[in-house]
């Protein structure tokens, strides 16, 4: 699929079939998150991916919606805050970092047929007590990986003209 068509026609999905991913796709969408740019390339995440079948009930504590553990995989993106490059004024770049990890690792899935729905609005101590995370280990970002069930709705989104300025703001 040519670039711009794979982003225009990418969506979260939130309905999945009831089919296996195959593991050269999961390893091919990881493989995604591992090539992606961070800064100072430090790559201060590491990725869990967890088999849905069984876990239903815990996965529901951290995300309520059905089509959360709907797909055969849930991935979650964690940071490292101390392994993350930090600005001179004190920024660290890790939520960034993470983000642009999980962001190649969708586009990746939907170049492969795959769905996905990147969630934010889970709950980080139920995540926490599941995935076992140390405490220096932060869950920033869910998405379920499987083959989509529905289709893609109407998008919504601003004109450029609203997000972009040109020499100063």
């Amino acid at each position: 699929m040519e670039f711009q068509e794979l982003i225009e026609n990418r969506y979260s999905v939130r309905s999945y079939q009831d089919k296996v991913v195959e593991d050269d796709k999961v390893r091919r969408v990881l493989e995604a998150a591992r090539i992606a740019p961070t800064a100072a390339n430090k790559q201060p995440f590491s990725l869990i991916v967890v088999e849905t079948r069984g876990k239903e009930e815990d996965l529901k504590s951290i995300y309520h919606a059905d089509w959360f553990s709907e797909a055969p995989l849930v991935i979650c993106a964690c940071a490292i805050p101390s392994k993350g490059w930090t600005r001179r004024d004190g920024r660290c770049y890790v939520d960034v970092d993470v983000a642009i990890a999980m962001d190649h690792l969708i586009l990746a899935a939907a170049d492969l047929g795959l769905g996905t729905c990147w969630i934010a609005a889970f709950d980080s101590q139920a995540a926490r007590k599941i995935l076992k995370l140390p405490e220096e280990v932060e869950p920033l970002i869910f998405t379920p990986l499987g083959y989509p069930a529905d289709e893609s709705g109407t998008k919504t989104r601003k004109e450029l003209k609203e997000l972009v300025r040109y020499e100063h703001w």
